[in-house]
């Protein structure tokens, strides 16, 4: 079966984008591929494997991954104005193609996978709305069920944080907890006229790989702590903003110098010291 074009598509369907949740639409399939081929270097091919996409809206990156060796791609969007559009999609590639109307913050995705005979890991694929895409990652990595692996389309700011080095001006807490986890890797910046209709800010692309050996839950919650305090006073010492944690105290049991300030301290460092907190 041969599918319309996207733009076709939007408009056999009335859909535009809605601000309210945040949608900026990529049309261009040669960008989409782009994406879906970069996120599979480095020895993470989709093979054989299932993909998650949250929010396709007409369904661009969604169509890239079902022509990758991917076994069975689902996607899960909030705005039941674009099932209709996306179903179609299971005719042109039977079988292989599920679409689900969920709330992607509120998903148990475990589940997700198992009501319909899939295996229980994936790899995430998604151009994330832009007022839920840093919530999102923080549920995907520190949550209980874990991506093999996650390319995922940011606005820059955020994109930078999340690969920003220690010193870094972008460098703060999402970088430590997402470095702490991940293998990251910025693969591709996006303008922002690349986009329908086209947001006030440049966008990019980026690939978290998890780490082989994970910390247990209580010391990633230790981290997500940690990180809050120490930049949400980066200005201070650590052994002000960390205080309430133990302070000059807990910084001595790992050796860190409590007059160095959060921007100034690695995440293996911060990993350190949640595994003593």
């Amino acid at each position: 079966m041969t599918l319309p074009s996207l733009r076709e598509s939007l408009e056999a369907h009335g859909l535009m984008a809605k601000k309210s949740f945040g949608q900026h639409f990529l049309l261009d399939l040669n960008v989409t591929r782009k994406i879906v081929r970069l996120g599979q270097e480095g020895g993470n091919a989709f093979d054989g494997q299932v993909v998650i996409e949250v929010g396709p809206g007409p369904g661009g990156l969604t169509r890239a991954a079902l022509e990758s060796e991917a076994a069975y791609v689902l996607a899960v969007e909030k705005d039941a104005r674009f099932i209709d559009l996306l179903t179609e999609l299971d005719t042109a590639y039977p079988g292989r193609f599920g679409v689900v109307e969920a709330d992607a913050l509120k998903v148990d995705e475990r589940a997700l996978l198992a009501e319909r005979g899939l295996p229980p890991q994936a790899h995430l694929v998604s151009n994330l709305p832009y007022n839920v895409g840093t919530p999102l990652l923080i549920k995907w990595l520190t949550g209980p069920w874990q991506p093999k692996s996650l390319t995922l389309m940011f606005q820059l700011e955020v994109a930078l944080r999340v690969v920003a080095p220690v010193g870094d001006d972008d460098y703060g807490r999402l970088g430590v907890i997402c470095q702490v986890l991940c293998d990251c890797e910025k693969l591709m910046d996006l303008p922002a006229r690349a986009f329908t209709p086209p947001p006030k800010v440049d966008s990019a692309v980026v690939r978290l790989i998890p780490k082989a050996e994970r910390p247990d839950a209580r010391i990633i919650r230790n981290l997500e702590t940690l990180t809050a305090a120490a930049f949400g006073q980066r200005r201070k010492m650590l052994r002000a903003s960390l205080k309430a944690l133990g302070g000059e105290t807990l910084l001595a049991k790992v050796g860190i110098d409590p007059t160095l300030r959060a921007e100034n301290i690695s995440p293996a460092d911060f990993l350190r010291l949640a595994e003593a907190l």
